[in-house]
């Protein structure tokens, strides 16, 4: 085992062991909307949506998570990957990084926001924003993500109030 078990960060006490690393696969399972096929995503309404513009939709989950805001940035449009990006929509991906880890912080008692492209589950394009909450060194770094599943959920009201100031916040820096 790493010495991760020292870390101030790690979320798990008591002995750990890494699983066995299994040989690569033939071929890597399609990914859920593989092509834009029944993609879940293509296929949702705005109205589901925190925010949108003509060519990007953010989102957060249905219900409340762990950390206090965990939302979702995606394209309109149908992409696998960042390098599928045509240059006008990469160039407007990174205004719309920033404002929207500002718009996270607008918040309050965010200690930071991790913005992470993980993609092995659903092929339509997204990035995670996660927002840390202040004066919590424990949850600091990569962690974040396990702990938003290990901690208990937010409750409904704050929950849902915090993720009224983030769209309230994008929507005026996008005016």
């Amino acid at each position: 085992m790493p010495p991760v078990q020292d870390w101030e960060t790690f979320p798990f006490d008591g002995e750990m062991r890494p699983r066995r690393l299994q040989p690569p696969v033939e071929e890597e399972t399609p990914r859920h909307g593989h092509g834009g096929v029944e993609c879940v995503r293509c296929v949702r309404s705005d109205d589901e949506y925190l925010w949108t513009s003509q060519r990007w939709r953010l989102w957060a989950f249905d219900s409340p998570t762990g950390l206090p805001v965990v939302v979702l940035l995606e394209p309109r449009e149908h992409f696998a990957e960042p390098g599928d990006l045509p240059d006008e929509l990469a160039a407007e991906l990174g205004v719309l990084l920033a404002r929207i880890e500002r718009a996270i912080r607008a918040v309050g008692e965010i200690g930071r926001v991790h913005v992470c492209r993980w993609g092995d589950g659903s092929e339509h394009l997204h990035w995670w924003f996660m927002a840390r909450p202040a004066r919590m060194p424990q949850l600091l770094g990569s962690f974040a993500a396990i702990w938003d599943d290990i901690l208990p959920p937010l409750p409904e009201d704050v929950w849902r109030a915090n993720l009224a100031t983030v769209a309230d916040a994008v929507t005026a820096e996008s005016n």
